[in-house]
């Protein structure tokens, strides 16, 4: 039977340091959230696998970084699986929950041609970037590296290599479960490895051995560090697939199993779960830009413009003299649908 202690675990990302090794981590468990980003959309399998394969990264990434807004994950390919996108929102103080939110656009009859592809293979060639936006008077941070490596994670591992000079290695597994007196639903978890930030002698975009001539952990680190990280990594490749996804081995039990002669140290897990920021506000701003011409050619036969949210499936219906930049101040009884970013 599943213990409230083991569910306890479920939508968290613990944070943690390996002290003899100078390495730093992230174990997170999505259960709920998972399940909620998923649940909004009607996706065939392998597009699920892939915004779980997404949700997860961008839980372990989105928790390193001391974010006072977003960070966004997206993947652009050519391939039947056009685009994956995710958003970690920081937790807006302590104590609060950080948000999750993903989607996908595919292309069904491209997929259905094609004989039984893995998840990652629906790609095809393109990029995988991250965007870190830190609200109103930032200027948005945005880094990108090709798809290669055969998944997101190792898409991920090139980026932080690439682009941030970070050693960095992803251990994740996702997939449906069933746990007794619950439902199927889906479940990941997974393990986030980082060497400390050091002065690097190469520069972003030089050099490199890996894939396609990007760098790799090999290229960066040297003498000790090297040893340590490639034996953290040794651990680390020990680890099964229901250790990282949960719920019966606690994330703390865990990392004692892999790395207890590495001396790990804990740090408070911060919670997360599944959340959307659009708004009617949103979507009649993002509308502001247009003429009341152009918001004629919006507007359905039923003589409304109407706007949905690809993230939460909220749907939003406006009556269109109050949308565009010629627009009077819009009334407050537009019918809207629930809190959810609108787009059309």
């Amino acid at each position: 039977m599943t213990t409230l202690s083991q569910i306890a675990w479920d939508d968290t990302v613990l944070p943690f340091q390996l002290d003899r090794s100078d390495i730093r981590g992230r174990v997170a468990r999505l259960d709920g959230v998972l399940e909620k980003v998923l649940e909004q959309h009607d996706y065939p399998p392998q597009i699920e696998a892939l915004v779980a394969e997404a949700a997860l990264l961008t839980a372990l990434i989105g928790q390193t970084i001391k974010l006072r807004w977003k960070l966004s994950l997206q993947i652009r390919g050519d391939g039947p699986a056009r685009i994956i996108a995710t958003d970690y929102y920081g937790p807006g103080a302590d104590g609060e929950p950080a948000r999750v939110r993903g989607w996908a656009s595919f292309d069904r009859d491209r997929m259905e041609a094609l004989d039984a592809p893995q998840p990652f293979d629906l790609i095809g060639q393109g990029y995988f970037a991250i965007l870190i936006d830190q609200g109103p008077g930032t200027t948005p941070y945005q880094g990108i590296t090709p798809i290669a490596g055969g998944s997101l994670a190792a898409c991920a591992e090139t980026y932080f290599a690439q682009s941030e000079q970070l050693p960095t290695r992803f251990a994740l597994s996702y997939g449906r479960s069933t746990l007794p007196g619950k439902p199927e639903q889906w479940r990941a978890g997974g393990v986030m490895l980082q060497h400390m930030p050091k002065a690097s002698p190469f520069a972003a975009g030089e050099g490199g051995s890996g894939e396609g001539g990007l760098l790799a952990a090999g290229d960066i680190l040297q003498g000790e560090d090297e040893e340590n990280w490639g034996r953290a990594n040794l651990l680390l490749d020990t680890v099964e697939d229901l250790e990282l996804i949960g719920p019966t081995v606690h994330p703390t039990d865990l990392l004692v199993r892999l790395f207890h002669e590495e001396r790990p140290r804990v740090y408070d897990p911060q919670r997360v779960e599944f959340g959307c920021t659009c708004s009617a506000d949103k979507v009649r701003q993002s509308l502001s830009i247009y003429s009341t011409k152009d918001i004629a050619t919006m507007t359905t036969d039923e003589g409304t413009v109407t706007a949905d949210c690809q993230f939460c499936g909220a749907h939003y219906v406006f009556d269109p003299a109050t949308l565009g930049f010629e627009a009077a101040t819009a009334p407050e009884d537009d019918e809207t649908g629930p809190e959810g970013e609108g787009d059309r």
